[in-house]
């Protein structure tokens, strides 16, 4: 199990994301747009005072059942840990243990 206090942080990342989304897209379209460095380097500016973990790329896939953030598979969203416990429970619909 995942510290209680990465979770929360993870949530509060999610929540800025959300918060700042528009106005983040819309600065970044102006930015593509602007015609000279002068109007990019102003634009930019704006961005970087928008708060970090408002950032996208900044989250962090986690698993739901134990926040464990390695080895997430998107199918599922749970750890490697979780999809084997859950599929030998046959909790899992349409996984099964391979075997040769």
């Amino acid at each position: 199990m995942a510290k209680q206090s990465m979770i929360q942080r993870e949530k509060k990342r999610e929540k800025l994301v959300e918060k700042y989304s528009e106005k983040r897209k819309a600065l970044l379209i102006d930015f593509k747009k602007a015609n000279n460095f002068v109007d990019q380097m102003e634009i930019h500016k704006k961005i970087e005072k928008l708060p970090r973990n408002s950032a996208k790329i900044r989250l962090r896939n986690r698993c739901w059942r134990t926040g464990r953030s390695r080895g997430v598979y998107r199918d599922f969203g749970l750890c490697r840990h979780m999809i084997r416990e859950m599929a030998h429970n046959c909790i899992l619909p349409g996984v099964r243990k391979a075997s040769w």
